[in-house]
């Protein structure tokens, strides 16, 4: 379906960018593998894309790819938040059956919790390490002779442990090994592979408030919080590096930015696009995150700014003559946040969904975890279309394995949806998707066809489960589990079925697993 019809029947509102009308040929023989680029954004909502509806925020770039590809309007995310959503897209496993299901600090080995016992001990960096006999898409694709890096913010073991990407399948690591050191955009340093990668910045911990009887309205309270090396610059720079030292053979690059998630911190140019835009605001004063002056504009910035780094990505691949034989993935890790002076309200963040706190990051609801999802790929994906497949993260590992030729792993929780890119009509599907979360209450959902089951407050005894027609309340608005017991019944069956006992207690829901606190 070509997707300006598409996009009506679904309630999406096409942005500036124009659809194009001309076809390619989606049966070119390819001469060789393809390249897979992969990024990931952070916290990224469903509307905050031009194409996606987006009215303020500028994506030029990215809807420039939308054109150029396929958009779709039904895939999720792993998870409601950064390391499970992660964990679920390269192991290809559902949150019921990954071993990383909640953000988890490892607090076994000292104070992780402080970011100046970090800065003098970096080892205390990064979250709970995935375990050595897990299999990464990334390890699947060195073995079909891809090379492989991960360049942004990782979230899935320190370094010189077990799961540390060079140890999961990446031959390049450059960025942030620890989830909670990005939260500031100009650190001390950086890691590449497993040592320091050094910046020219002063150390100052996110959750460093403005001076006491600082003017909160005096931009110049605020210039501690930018500092010379702005953390992305770099990971662009490896980015670019990667692709023109490998050009030659095929290449994976995993490039997981940490825009936007807070803090806020972006150059001052892209704030200064939007603060014409958007006028005079107030700030936001600072808490667990940095103070910010102009916070709508410097979060609409961030954006803007990922978008101009998509478009110098795609510029380097079209430079090296590899473009063609590209496939190109832009999608989010979860929904937008709630925190840090980031006001997704005011900018629609979730599109037609709803990104207030309980609905959106964090929360099973669609704000929460149904993300954009965009793919290129030239000669096979026909320009300017559509889909409205149901699919999620840990569908991407089948994928990128039947496109690599690599045999696809058994799993009875992904499908590969390559005849959706494709556009063919035989493409299997999913009779359910399934989540938990062991946070926020404790949650857990199901996506059914048009119906989406949710039971949340597990950890305060309730067992009660939601329903919500999707097709008739996208928002999730009116339960009506009342009326359809049958299909209640069936989501009850699959929650039950499809949770396993974790390995970790922290994980556990005590409902379901004995031993658990939870």
């Amino acid at each position: 379906m070509k997707r300006r019809e598409f996009l009506k029947t679904t309630g999406l509102v096409v942005g500036s960018a124009a659809v194009t009308s001309s076809l390619l040929n989606r049966c070119k023989a390819l001469s060789k593998k393809p390249n897979i680029v992969f990024i990931l954004a952070d916290d990224l909502g469903y509307g905050e894309l031009g194409c996606y509806g987006q009215d303020i925020i500028k994506t030029p770039h990215i809807d420039t790819l939308a054109d150029g590809g396929m958009i779709f309007s039904q895939h999720y995310a792993g998870s409601p938040v950064c390391a499970p959503s992660r964990c679920v897209l390269l192991s290809g496993k559902h949150t019921g059956q990954a071993y990383i299901r909640g953000n988890d600090e490892w607090e076994e080995r000292g104070d992780v919790w402080s970011y100046s016992a970090m800065e003098e001990n970096p080892e205390l960096e990064g979250q709970r390490p995935i375990p050595a006999e897990t299999v990464t898409m990334a390890e699947k694709l060195q073995q079909s002779g891809y090379k492989t890096a991960c360049i942004g913010k990782w979230g899935l073991g320190p370094a010189f442990s077990e799961g540390s990407p060079v140890k999961q399948g990446f031959d390049l690591f450059f960025g942030y090994i620890c989830q909670r050191q990005a939260h500031n955009y100009c650190p001390t340093h950086l890691w590449k592979n497993e040592k320091i990668f050094s910046l020219h910045n002063k150390f100052v911990p996110p959750g460093t408030t403005l001076p006491e009887n600082a003017d909160p309205y005096d931009p110049q309270n605020y210039k501690k919080f930018l500092q010379e090396d702005y953390a992305p610059d770099f990971m662009l720079k490896e980015a670019l590096h990667f692709i023109e030292s490998n050009k030659s053979e095929p290449f994976f690059l995993f490039y997981s930015t940490p825009l936007p998630h807070v803090s806020l911190q972006v150059p001052e140019k892209y704030v200064q696009i939007y603060r014409d835009i958007i006028g005079e605001e107030e700030p936001y004063v600072g808490g667990h995150y940095f103070p910010c002056r102009y916070p709508r504009a410097t979060y609409a910035g961030m954006i803007t700014y990922l978008d101009d780094q998509v478009g110098n990505i795609v510029r380097k691949l079209k430079e090296a003559g590899i473009y063609e034989n590209t496939l190109f993935v832009f999608t989010s890790d979860n929904g937008p946040t709630y925190a840090g002076g980031a006001d997704t309200q005011f900018f629609n963040s979730a599109g037609i969904f709803d990104e207030s706190y309980g609905r959106g990051k964090g929360f099973t609801y669609e704000g929460g975890i149904r993300v954009p999802l965009i793919v290129q790929w030239p000669g096979v994906i026909e320009p300017g279309t559509a889909s409205d497949h149901i699919s999620a993260f840990w569908d991407f590992f089948p994928t990128f394995c039947e496109i690599a030729g690599v045999k696809i792993p058994e799993n009875p929780d992904s499908i590969s949806f390559l005849s959706a890119l494709k556009n063919n009509k035989n493409q299997k599907q999913h009779q359910f998707l399934y989540w938990e979360f062991p946070a926020y209450g404790g949650q857990q959902a199901v996506r059914m066809g048009k119906w989406k089951g949710i039971r949340k407050n597990i950890f305060k005894g309730n067992m009660q489960i939601e329903l919500y027609n999707l097709d008739a309340d996208p928002q999730e608005k009116q339960n009506i589990a009342v009326f359809h017991p049958a299909v209640v019944k069936r989501i009850e069956q699959i929650m039950r079925k499809e949770h396993t006992t974790p390995e970790l207690e922290n994980f556990c829901i005590k409902k379901f697993d004995t031993g658990s606190d939870n």
